[in-house]
């Protein structure tokens, strides 16, 4: 490949994150295919984004039925190429119609196996275009359309350029024909004007049949096209292969009911989902609901809970200001009489606790006293050997009335 040409590929590429594998990707098919061409073009998502993708544009060969045709096609690269999947489409001329099947949308989007498990390691464009020509071999993606049909004669400017290299004066050469010299009478994709969308009664998949275009791949009924209204298999017409109005009408109305059958049958999946989100939306609408009523049972609850609970407060709070004003109206309160007990035995344990704790304060400041050179030792022993002894007795007094009364040692 040229370096000017290579150069070119790069600068488109610049945007790309992994632009050495992309360029090496198209380099090796450009090579092998000369009636690709590649380009920088915008490129519209379905939720309305664009973004500028590299493209390839041209025909590659098909072989159907010994004869080979020139599919237009269209590849965009997605920027995180060979991460990402390309996406394929078929581009029909104005004589071209597509052909409908698993592998092709009516949008012309191609899907195959290849792109679905593609793989960012072992994935490549020249691969991946094999396997389009293996498949459009079996299945075609477009037919000629009728003479009647075509709105205008093939344009020889399209878009699409046409393989086999340009002239001298720029214009692109014709297809090659079937065993591949350029500028032969081959044309590139069936002509004739007994064919129409379906091929005529009696053509089958063995062979080409009268009129039968090459890109189409239509699946035949096991028994044929029902037969028209008077129509008798044992004609001369029948048995000489040329098309009556009974083909034509048989043709078309086994054609109308197949387009009508599928169309049903779409809208019947369509409701049928519909149906489906319906009913687990209404089930989920029903448990939240059940949910709603359980959360607003509980908050009755909790409010009828707490108008008790303030009640409650309220007499509390009632009961609490009647005694602050019986307080600040009542006399001072004696200190020793502020506790009382409910028997002997109780006011005997309170005295000698409060005789303890007097006791201990006493040895206390007594201690304090002898560090402070307040008294002297003598003083200190003598004192704190008759306190220690009332001590021991008060203490003696209030385990056994702890024993009589039943508390805790």
């Amino acid at each position: 490949m040229p370096a000017v040409e290579e150069a070119q590929i790069t600068r488109y590429l610049s945007k790309y994150k992994y632009v050495g594998a992309t360029k090496k990707d198209v380099v090796d098919v450009v090579t092998s295919y000369r009636s690709l061409t590649y380009d920088l073009q915008r490129f519209v998502f379905n939720d309305g984004t664009a973004k500028d993708l590299f493209t390839l544009q041209g025909t590659i060969p098909v072989v159907y039925k010994n004869n080979t045709y020139h599919i237009p096609i269209c590849i965009w690269l997605m920027d995180t190429h060979p991460q990402n999947a390309p996406m394929c489409f078929v581009k029909p001329t104005p004589t071209m119609q597509i052909k409908v099947s698993m592998y092709v949308d009516h949008n012309g989007k191609v899907y195959l196996p290849y792109l679905h498990d593609w793989q960012p390691h072992s994935s490549d464009l020249l691969s991946l275009i094999q396997v389009m020509m293996v498949t459009f071999g079996d299945h075609p993606p477009v037919y000629s359309k009728p003479k009647e049909q075509i709105a205008a004669p093939y344009p020889t400017n399209s878009f699409m350029p046409q393989p086999g290299g340009a002239g001298p004066s720029g214009s692109y050469l014709p297809y090659p024909t079937a065993g591949g010299a350029g500028g032969g009478n081959f044309p590139p994709y069936p002509t004739g004007s007994n064919f129409g969308p379906y091929p005529p009664a009696g053509s089958g998949p063995a062979g080409h049949g009268a009129g039968y275009p090459p890109y189409m791949n239509f699946p035949q009924p096991s028994g044929g096209y029902p037969p028209a209204a008077g129509y008798n298999p044992s004609s001369n017409a029948s048995s000489t292969g040329t098309i009556t109005e009974e083909h034509i009408k048989a043709s078309l109305i086994s054609a109308v009911e197949d387009k009508l059958r599928r169309r049903i049958q779409e809208k019947v999946n369509q409701y049928q989902a519909e149906i489906e989100t319906l009913n687990r939306t209404k089930q989920e609408l029903v448990e939240g609901s059940a949910k709603i009523d359980s959360i607003i049972s509980r908050l009755e609850r909790e409010q009828v809970d707490l108008q008790k609970n303030i009640a409650v407060l309220k007499d509390k709070e009632e009961e609490l200001e009647k005694s602050l004003e019986t307080l600040e109206s009542a006399e001072a309160i004696d200190p020793d009489e502020a506790v009382t007990t409910t028997a002997p035995l109780y006011r005997q344990l309170l005295n000698a606790y409060a005789d303890e704790a007097a006791t201990e304060d006493a040895i206390y400041y007594l201690g304090e006293g002898l560090r402070g050179g307040v008294i002297d030792l003598e003083t200190f022993l003598k004192h704190v050997r008759t306190l220690s002894r009332k001590q021991f007795i008060l203490r003696a007094t209030m385990q056994k009335c702890r024993q009589k009364a039943g508390l805790a040692g």
